[in-house]
């Protein structure tokens, strides 16, 4: 057992167990039993483009996500379009988060600290949720704990001779703005690092040099922030925010406080506290505040802050063992591993509903089974809204003989996501020259009314001349079969 390990012998540990730990519980349910949702989707379809095609596609919609599409697709090329080669990069990307949070931990507050934090990182709730996302942001939490290392040790270990400290600093840029470049969000781990260098009162050749890398990280980011602010209609339908959303921040900012006052923090001294609140608290409190200008608050886009959270559960963790051991030496090892085995059994309905298709709000795979089973060749197919088109884009075989009357321009052609519809006269013209009808929508439980007119000359040619013979609903998706009355 690792109690019992020499310390001599416990370096490689400190970042192996943490790393293998996490990549068990990312692999673990990693198909989500053959299920992909709307957000994943989106990857999916766009991976599968060209290079060329993705870039067109930048200029006109989600911008945002650019590098991390132009990634996805080579992966794609290289290994084939599955759900493990979607969801693999965000797996390994914590596990390499956990890495990061082990080795800082040991560094500020000791061996066991370092080993808590990083078992803990793959257990939080929402780390459970993104671990296995075919999204950036797990692969953003990585870039976080990088560039939070490489601060710890210019900060711990100050250069002397023969150490050059540049290429840390310039390392430091570049995961900065990589990280940007893949969610700019992640800008706010910046300020984060600054309230730290004000915690420990840095030195003014410090600031110096980390105003300067993080200037060059902001400056390479900036294309993409303005350029991405022509795209906001991509995020207009996140609520403003409210007193109930803000909840779930005021508890994870309550246990990390909790968690830096058992690592007893001081003013002028390189702590855990003095590293992981602020990367816990800046970016959660920064990401309320511009909500209050344009409604912007998902979790997922301050994921990284998690890190600083599982390094303050970390430090809470050491400062236990250090505690224990005068009294119980020879029990004291047994705490960590003993609380990890404790969190596993108590969060496993997090564990195992995390892994579950319910876990998300639809299956775009599971939908495409019935319309595969529903269709006949020949029949029409509607999709209302016209982003449910992306089940026909992640499974086309399962539309094959069925015809799009309301696709005017497919997405690659119109560089977009969902493509082009014709204008509502001429999507009712094409409906009354068909005599079955598949509608693919979204559950009921999950509908939301759509305003577009397209949608209601849809609704109102199905109404008035088509009869429901057979309606499925499944994981969030509906498919109708409507037949000419």
């Amino acid at each position: 057992m690792l109690c019992h390990i020499p310390a001599a012998r416990r370096g490689p540990l400190i970042w192996l167990v943490p790393s293998l730990w996490t990549l068990a519980l990312g692999l673990w349910g990693l198909s989500r039993q053959d299920s992909v949702w709307r957000d994943e989707a989106a990857t999916w379809q766009v991976a599968g483009r060209s290079a060329g095609e993705i870039l067109d596609m930048l200029g006109n919609v989600d911008a945002v996500h650019g590098l991390y599409y132009l990634l996805m697709h080579g992966l794609f090329e290289l290994f084939g379009a599955s759900t493990a080669t979607l969801r693999l990069p965000s797996v390994l990307a914590v596990a390499a988060a956990a890495a990061c949070v082990a080795l800082i931990g040991r560094r500020l507050a000791g061996f066991w600290a370092g080993l808590g934090g990083g078992l803990a990182l793959g257990l939080l709730p929402a780390v459970q949720f993104y671990l296995q996302e075919g999204r950036p942001y797990a692969l953003v939490a990585a870039g976080a704990g990088l560039s939070t290392l490489l601060l710890v040790s210019l900060l711990s270990a100050p250069p002397g001779p023969g150490r050059r400290a540049w290429p840390r600093w310039a390392a430091y840029g570049i995961a900065v703005l990589v990280c940007a470049l893949l969610n700019w969000l992640s800008l706010l781990i910046l300020p984060a690092h600054a309230a730290t260098l004000w915690w420990v009162r840095a030195g003014r050749g410090v600031w110096l040099r980390w105003a300067a890398y993080g200037a060059c990280a902001v400056a390479g980011a900036l294309p993409l922030v303005l350029f991405s602010r022509s795209q906001s209609d991509q995020v207009s339908w996140i609520p403003p925010l409210t007193w109930h959303m803000m909840i779930g921040p005021a508890i994870l900012l309550a246990v990390g406080g909790l968690g830096a006052w058992l690592d007893r923090p001081r003013a002028g001294r390189l702590s855990a506290a003095a590293v992981g609140l602020p990367l816990l608290a800046v970016p959660q409190l920064g990401l309320i505040g511009i909500s209050f200008v344009q409604p912007l608050f998902l979790d997922r886009y301050v994921l990284f802050s998690m890190v600083g959270l599982a390094l303050l559960i970390g430090a809470a963790l050491g400062a236990a063992v250090r505690a224990a051991r005068p009294r119980f030496p020879g029990a004291a090892g047994l705490l960590v591993p003993g609380v990890v085995g404790i969190a596993v059994l108590a969060l496993l309905p997090v564990e195992l509903g995390k892994r579950a298709p319910a876990s998300r709000v639809d299956d775009v795979l599971a939908v495409a089974g019935e319309v595969a089973r529903l269709g006949r060749p020949g029949d029409a197919v509607l999709f209302v809204p016209a982003a449910r088109r992306d089940t026909a884009l992640v499974s086309p075989d399962a539309f094959t003989g069925l015809v799009d009357v309301a696709l005017e321009r497919s997405p690659v052609a119109s560089a977009t996501l969902k493509g082009e519809e014709a204008d509502p006269a001429r999507i009712r013209a094409a409906l009354l020259g068909q005599r079955r009808v598949l509608l693919v929508t979204d559950a009921a439980k999950v509908a939301k009314p759509s305003g577009a007119a397209r949608d209601a000359a849809k609704a109102a040619v199905l109404k008035e001349r088509f009869t429901v013979v057979e309606d499925r609903q499944v994981r969030g998706r509906r498919v109708t079969v409507y037949e000419r009355r």
